[in-house]
């Protein structure tokens, strides 16, 4: 009688709920199944829509939700660029990459501060020894890649950005032991010989060219490479969210920088120089720092909606047009070895996806095309005979 009143309950009767109760003289087990209506975490609640700056952009169309990714990736890593190398730009700026790394940590925490207090769900998922680890390489990534824009042209920089897979591949074989196909290799070989060529033209016509920025970017792309995996492993073990990553990996990474500059010295002759530039410098890095923010959001729709493929392709795209746009705006001596070795680098990157997408992506082959054309012109000259 207990058991047939259990289950006539308002409780039970809901609908979408379904209770399962196993009732004895002590205990009871009750499972519940909510309905979609229910107010849930919005990762549960939300999982098929993409929010993007607060618009939801599943409510669109497939061409409209490309075009406005698009124009966002475009947007706002174009103006950051352009700040980029703006505030490096200032006169004696140059030697105070480290503490544009800090200012921007700090803006980055502030805006994952900010986003992550307009979600519900505000909970901690990843260990703090793992955020330890991801800020240290986040500021190696970051901070030398400032650096590096003291003692390298701008073009040079995103060239070199654009050569991830050269360590990827490099810590895949000796820490990892991968075999990479034929296709990846040429990929490899394309981006360096493009990186070379790039950076002997730019030691020919840049009469400030430096070997240490080499040397800086290269130790960032190391550590790039290194990062992404990391996040990757992290968030998808721990269901994190990417608010929580970027407030705590950028926040604890700000302490480092602190930490570091303090140690060495170097903040003080920073801030007496930004305090005499607050424009220049905190203004520019304000929105430098948010341009930044929201292009990666933008990045990261375009994954979620288009898949790695499309949105490679577009910020390989934006980048093409940020080396243009720092040629036009800003003076400095050109060469045509800058096109064909930054070619050499596109057709790399063009290799590295092709292979990643084998299966999506065919090419015709040699063979085939030669049967082609001997199979069009058995058939036009039958024709003629007819």
């Amino acid at each position: 009688e207990k058991q047939a009143e259990d289950n006539n309950s308002p409780e039970c009767s809901r609908p979408g709920t379904m209770d399962l109760k196993f009732t004895s003289s002590r205990k009871y087990i009750s499972i519940s199944v909510p309905s979609k209506s229910q107010a849930m975490s919005p990762h549960i609640k939300s999982v098929d829509d993409v929010v993007v700056l607060g618009m939801n952009l599943s409510k669109f169309s497939k061409p409209t939700q490309f075009f406005i990714c698009v124009s966002g990736v475009f947007m706002f890593y174009l103006i950051y660029g352009y700040l980029q190398e703006l505030i490096f730009s200032v006169e004696g700026f140059k030697p105070f990459g480290w503490y544009l790394t800090l200012v921007q940590f700090g803006f980055y925490s502030i805006f994952g501060l900010i986003e992550l207090q307009l979600i519900q769900d505000k909970r901690r998922r990843i260990p703090g020894k793992t955020y330890m680890i991801i800020a240290f390489l986040t500021v190696g990534t970051m901070g030398l890649s400032n650096t590096s824009l003291g003692y390298l042209n701008y073009p040079t920089q995103v060239i070199f950005k654009c050569c991830k897979l050269i360590p990827v591949m490099i810590g895949g074989v000796f820490i990892q032991g991968k075999r990479y196909n034929v296709v990846d290799v040429s990929a490899a070989l394309c981006m360096s010989l493009g990186l070379i060529w790039f950076t002997l033209a730019d030691s020919t016509v840049a009469p400030n060219f430096n070997l240490t920025g080499v040397i800086l970017i290269s130790l960032a792309l190391c550590a790039d490479a290194v990062i992404g995996n990391v996040q990757e492993k992290a968030m998808k073990l721990h269901n994190g969210s990417n608010s929580e990553m970027v407030l705590y990996s950028y926040s604890i990474g700000f302490v480092y920088i602190l930490f570091g500059l303090t140690c060495t010295s170097g903040l003080s002759p920073a801030v007496t120089f930004c305090s005499k530039h607050p424009v220049q410098t905190y203004g520019y890095a304000f929105l430098f720092s948010l341009t930044g923010y929201f292009g990666i959001s933008f990045v990261l729709a375009l994954i979620k909606i288009f898949g790695a493929l499309l949105a490679v392709t577009v910020t390989t795209g934006r980048k093409a047009m940020s080396i243009v746009l720092s040629f036009l705006f800003f003076a400095k001596p050109f060469t045509l070895q800058y096109v064909w070795s930054g070619l050499l680098v596109v057709l790399g990157i063009f290799l590295n996806v092709y292979s990643k997408n084998m299966d999506k992506i065919k090419l015709p082959s040699l063979l085939g095309l030669w049967k082609k054309s001997v199979e069009e012109r058995k058939s036009r000259t039958f024709s003629q005979t007819v």
